[in-house]
């Protein structure tokens, strides 16, 4: 509810990096559906037991990281797409649907289509084999994990290096042949950065994390506490 009143469009739900199970990704997915915005669950590994739980929990988009081969990207397909374009397990009253039984020859293209399967970017290997990423049927995004991918192209965190922007570069040429979207995460930072690779292609952006929101919020409060404090020091007797 606070992300939909600060007027954001999606929930990025971060099973990699945090403690969330698929109960507490599944609740905030609901929540998200309920509120009216997208629930983005990035799963922890390319396993179909993440995968395929997560979109029966109610996300509406899956990010699945540390992508190194084609079969990666086609086994994250298979577990987040129900047949023909996938092998994801028939259910019946998903979340996505206000939990109706609907028959599965309605549900499941309904699913498939509002689905989206966002692979990362953030290897050596994927970024060698990006155009065929892009390529696979069923992937609608690639997400380009900036940080990760600074360390592994040996300039960890060292955003206007070249050889960075080359990279940005050859994985927006990729989606935009295959008619992909394209996404930068880990940049938040970095508001230039962003307006940059945007202006080359970019089409989907990560604004932030809630510790940085409340970080930043909260330290610029606490400063002006700080102030007042100052003041009623002095007028103490």
């Amino acid at each position: 509810m606070l992300a939909k009143t600060a007027g954001y469009e999606g929930l990025f739900i971060d099973m990699e990096h945090s403690s969330f199970d698929l109960d507490t990704a599944g609740q905030l997915s609901i929540a998200c559906l309920y509120a009216g915005i997208t629930p983005i669950v990035r799963v922890p590994s390319n396993d179909s037991f993440f995968i395929s739980r997560a979109c029966d929990g109610g996300a509406l988009a899956v990010v699945v990281p540390h992508i190194r081969t084609l079969d990666d990207g086609q086994m994250a397909v298979a577990a987040a797409k129900f047949p023909p374009i996938g092998k994801r397990s028939a259910t019946a009253g998903l979340p996505q649907l206000n939990f109706r039984g609907l028959p599965a020859r309605i549900a499941s293209p309904a699913c498939n289509e509002a689905t989206l399967v966002i692979l990362m970017v953030e290897t050596l290997e994927a970024l060698e084999i990006v155009d065929d990423l892009a390529a696979i049927d069923g992937v609608d995004m690639l997400l380009i994990g900036t940080n990760d991918l600074t360390a592994e192209l040996g300039i960890p965190g060292q955003y206007d290096e070249p050889i960075l922007k080359d990279a940005y570069a050859k994985v927006i040429a990729a989606c935009h042949r295959h008619g992909k979207w394209v996404g930068s995460g880990g940049l938040h930072t970095r508001i230039d950065k962003i307006e940059e690779f945007c202006k080359m292609g970019v089409n989907y952006v990560m604004a932030g994390a809630d510790m940085g929101f409340i970080l930043e919020s909260g330290g610029a409060r606490a400063m002006e506490m700080k102030k007042i404090d100052s003041i009623i020091q002095e007028k103490q007797f």
